[in-house]
């Protein structure tokens, strides 16, 4: 399992355009091989958010599916709300534990 991850400091006040440009909509089918995926906002700073998925499946799968969504472009249409960027990357998991 993989686990995509960015973390993004947006310009003050742009949330719920970042939001509009970025995050799928919630009646649109996920891309095969996507099981969750995350927007999260911090609780000391409104404009630092963090936004992560997971991928069953590899690296090349997962690259090969972002090509056929349209991902890249919700992305470039989110660069407009975006000051910085820090961590973007994909991570392995190599732990998961559930506490329900």
């Amino acid at each position: 399992m993989l686990c995509a991850l960015t973390v993004r400091k947006l310009k003050p006040g742009a949330m719920e355009d970042f939001k509009q440009a970025f995050v799928p909509p919630e009646d649109q089918e996920p891309p095969a091989g996507w099981k969750a995926f995350y927007a999260l906002r911090s609780v000391r700073d409104e404009n630092e958010i963090v936004t992560f998925g997971f991928f069953d499946g590899t690296l090349e799968e997962m690259m090969a599916n972002k090509d056929d969504n349209d991902y890249d472009e919700r992305r470039a249409a989110a660069e407009a709300f975006v000051d910085s960027v820090g961590t973007d990357g994909v991570f392995e998991i190599v732990d998961e534990r559930r506490m329900d």
